[in-house]
C-alpha cells in the first residue's frame, strides 16, 4: 500500500483529501505544523508527499527545498494563490506539481495515480540499467548471470562471473588482490589471493581480444586490478 503525507494546515481540506485517497487504497498521514509535518517527511518513509504553500512557522516552499535535498519522492504543491510566480517558483524548487486551490478531488486523485506511476517507471528503468553493464561489445547481464562478447555467449563460472562484475560494476576502481578475495571467496574460505590472479587470467581469455594486451581488465603492479571504462 503506498503512504501519502499531507501537510495541510486546513485540517478540512486535508481530512477531505484523505477520504478521496483512502478511498483508492491509499495510507494517508496528516500533519497541520509545518515544523513537524517537515521531521516526519524526513524520519519516516513516504511514497508522496501533498504540501501547502502556506503553513505556520514555515512555508511549503522551504520544506520543498529541504526535501528535494533529501529525499526522491514526487511533491504536489497546494496553494490558494494563483499567481504564476509561485507556480514557477514551486516547481523550481522541485515540486513535481502545482495545484489552485479550489480543486476537486479527483483531480488530486488523479494526478497523484499519475505522479506514482511516472516515478515507478523511472525507477524500474533505473533498475533495469543497473543490471546490465554494456561496454565496447561486451555485455554483463547481472540479472540473469550470462556474459556476452559481441553478441555471442560466453559461458561463466560463478566465480569468474562474480569477479567480473565486480569490477566492471565499479569501473576505474582499483582493487587489491586480497579485497577480491575477501569479496568473492571470503577470508573462511580454503586457499589464497594466488586464486584470484588464475581467475583474472581465465577472463581475459574469454573477453579480451588479446589478452596479453587486455583491453578491460588492466592490471597495476604492486596495487591490484582495474576495469577500463
Amino acid at each position: 500500500m503506498k503512504k501519502i503525507l499531507i501537510i495541510e494546515d486546513d485540517i478540512s481540506i486535508a481530512e477531505l483529501e484523505r477520504d478521496y485517497l483512502e478511498i483508492d487504497g491509499f495510507s494517508v498521514d496528516i500533519e497541520t505544523s509545518g515544523q513537524r509535518g517537515l521531521k516526519i517527511a524526513e524520519s519516516a518513509e513516504y511514497d508522496l508527499i501533498i504540501l501547502d504553500l502556506m503553513l505556520p512557522e514555515i512555508n511549503g516552499f522551504e520544506i520543498c527545498r529541504k526535501l528535494r535535498s533529501e529525499k526522491n519522492i514526487p511533491i504536489l504543491m497546494v496553494s490558494a494563490r494563483k499567481e504564476d510566480i509561485d507556480k514557477i517558483r514551486g516547481l523550481g524548487l522541485g515540486a513535481d506539481d502545482y495545484i489552485t486551490k479550489p480543486f476537486s478531488p479527483g483531480e488530486l486523485v488523479a494526478r497523484v495515480k499519475a505522479h506514482l506511476a511516472r516515478y515507478e517507471r523511472l525507477f524500474k528503468h533505473k533498475e533495469q540499467k543497473e543490471e546490465l553493464i554494456e561496454i565496447r561489445g561486451l555485455s554483463i547481464d547481472k540479472s540473469s548471470r550470462r556474459v556476452y562478447v559481441n553478441g555471442e555467449e560466453i559461458p561463466f563460472t560463478t566465480k569468474e562471473f562474480d569477479l567480473l562484475a565486480l569490477l566492471a560494476a565499479n569501473p576505474d576502481r582499483v582493487f587489491s588482490k586480497e579485497e577480491i578475495f575477501e569479496r568473492i571467496w571470503g577470508y573462511d574460505c580454503f586457499g589464497d589471493v594466488a586464486t584470484v590472479t588464475v581467475h583474472i587470467r581465465k577472463i581475459r581469455e574469454k573477453i579480451e581480444i588479446d589478452p596479453p594486451n587486455p583491453q578491460y581488465i588492466e592490471t597495476l603492479w604492486g596495487a591490484g586490478y582495474r576495469f577500463n571504462a
